[in-house]
């Protein structure tokens, strides 16, 4: 097993379309929202339970920090079909902190995912957002996530968010189109295939903020886990642009600082 060392290289319209989040059914259909012209989609998870952490379709690849592999049981919740995205955080909070932005002399792509934020900053997005729809929106759990990731009760077992190629999901270091030896960037959301979840680069492109506080896992079977209640690094997900393939699988995880921000960290929202 790998020793973890460092991963990292006003008027608002809201319109819901459907009202499936948060309910238990058996199928995950999608409530669209707009704020301020902006669409994004929430997909219902149906709650189930499953093996969270090291678990046999990892391999070799796997860092000492995801076991030991335990059972989670979660309720259903909702997640974001694709990673939030330059332009919901412009829509919401009336300006664009990504460094892959026109700001930086990139082109104008506002479907590319929001990074540069930090845990904090995801805080005050979130809230702001609540306060413009009136709903309860947030980061996921660690669990959510990685439930979320394997493709819940769906699942088929894969290394990646969807596939064991992970070419076929994930925006990563060696199959970026902008990729030269000296960067990359981001890539527009969902133009990679989606998991059985029907949800888009769980796996690559940006890693993402989850609520938890980092901490070590414990063997112990859990019920909707929300993370250590003490600590100050705050989890991240998903592997990103400037990853190796590795990096990017359902189970790794990673602390941060969360007053921090990186060119390579956005988040995904829940409900």
């Amino acid at each position: 097993m790998k020793k973890i060392s460092s991963i990292l290289f006003v008027l608002i319209l809201m319109t819901v379309v459907s009202t499936s989040c948060g309910k238990d059914e058996p199928v995950n259909p999608a409530e669209t929202f707009i704020v301020n012209g902006v669409t994004f989609n929430m997909v219902a998870i149906e709650g189930g339970t499953f093996t969270m952490g090291m678990t046999a379709e990892q391999e070799s690849d796997a860092f000492d920090v995801e076991q030991p592999a335990h059972e989670v049981t979660l309720s259903s919740y909702c997640i974001g079909q694709t990673e939030v995205t330059q332009a919901l955080w412009q829509a919401v909070m009336g300006s664009n902190p990504s460094y892959f932005s026109s700001r930086n002399n990139y082109d104008t792509n506002l479907q590319r995912p929001v990074e540069f934020v930090s845990w904090n900053d995801c805080q005050t997005f979130i809230t702001k957002l609540n306060q413009l729809t009136g709903k309860t929106f947030r980061l996921p759990t660690e669990a959510e996530w990685e439930f979320a990731a394997r493709g819940g009760n769906r699942s088929q077992g894969y290394k990646y968010s969807g596939s064991n190629n992970p070419d076929d999901v994930a925006w990563y270091w060696f199959n970026i189109p902008s990729h030269n030896e000296e960067y990359g960037t981001t890539q527009t959301v969902a133009t990679k295939a989606p998991n059985e979840l029907g949800l888009y680069d769980m796996s690559g492109n940006v890693f993402e903020w989850c609520q938890d506080r980092y901490g070590s896992y414990s063997s112990d079977a859990q019920t909707n886990p929300v993370g250590p209640s003490t600590g100050y690094g705050r989890v991240f997900r998903g592997g990103s642009w400037l990853n190796h393939a590795y990096n990017c699988r359902v189970s790794l995880r990673v602390g941060y600082d969360p007053t921090s921000t990186v060119d390579c960290i956005g988040l995904r929202l829940a409900l």
